[in-house]
């Protein structure tokens, strides 16, 4: 129980040193990162539906099935780039 006690100790003396601009970092990652978890979801969820229903079309068509995967590539690689934007504005946040 000493052990507890002594990490809430150190605990408290490392926050009555925390200075403005280390509470301005420390914001910033946990904004940052809400923000990027954010951007992350929106694409997630489209490229779950888009692969989705390719494999339906290509299971109802064979036949078409090239033309329906370089498609469904085509749309995953524009929808990632969703999440990349997210990325950046990720690092934008965290670190200006």
């Amino acid at each position: 129980m000493s052990m507890l006690a002594s990490v809430a100790q150190q605990g408290i003396e490392l926050a009555q040193e925390v200075n403005a601009d280390d509470l301005k970092a420390i914001e910033g990652a946990g904004s940052a990162g809400f923000a990027y978890g954010l951007a992350a979801i929106g694409p997630g969820i489209g490229i779950g539906y888009l692969v989705g229903q390719a494999v339906q079309a290509m299971a109802r068509q064979p036949e078409s099935a090239g033309q329906v995967q370089t498609t469904m590539f085509l749309g995953i690689a524009f929808t990632e780039a969703l999440a990349l934007i997210g990325f950046v504005v990720f690092i934008l946040l965290k670190f200006v």
